[in-house]
């Protein structure tokens, strides 16, 4: 099993219904939500769950929609670049981009355009 397990609401709530809250510390050991979930589960959490808050970072659009879902921060490769910028750790995220459109990472033009907004540049 992978090391960290991240459920959503539903789950939580299907398997208390059924009385089989207890099948996810047997499947997983433990378990992590976040505070929303947990919030929305509206019953006592087992002590075998986890509440954090992540942030991932995730650049693929579907998977950040799931991760959307489930209200987990995230951020992508071009919002680290940002970020990066604003610390003082790179002087310039047009030239990263400009080494980014020679790889086979694919990125829009409007997309470019905004981060180079964001960054201020």
């Amino acid at each position: 099993m992978p090391g960290i397990i991240i459920s959503d609401t539903s789950c939580l709530i299907l398997l208390e219904k059924l009385g089989k809250l207890e099948l996810l510390k047997t499947v997983f050991g433990k378990l992590t939500i976040t505070q929303i979930v947990a919030d929305e589960f509206e019953k006592a959490i087992p002590e075998f769950i986890e509440i954090e808050n992540p942030l991932l970072i995730i650049d693929d659009y579907k998977a950040r929609r799931e991760a959307k879902q489930l209200r987990i921060k995230y951020t992508g490769t071009l919002g680290i670049l940002i970020v990066a910028k604003e610390k003082g750790l790179i002087d310039s995220v047009t030239e990263i981009l400009d080494d980014i459109k020679k790889t086979d990472f694919r990125i829009s033009e409007r997309l470019v355009n905004e981060i180079i907004l964001k960054s201020g540049e």
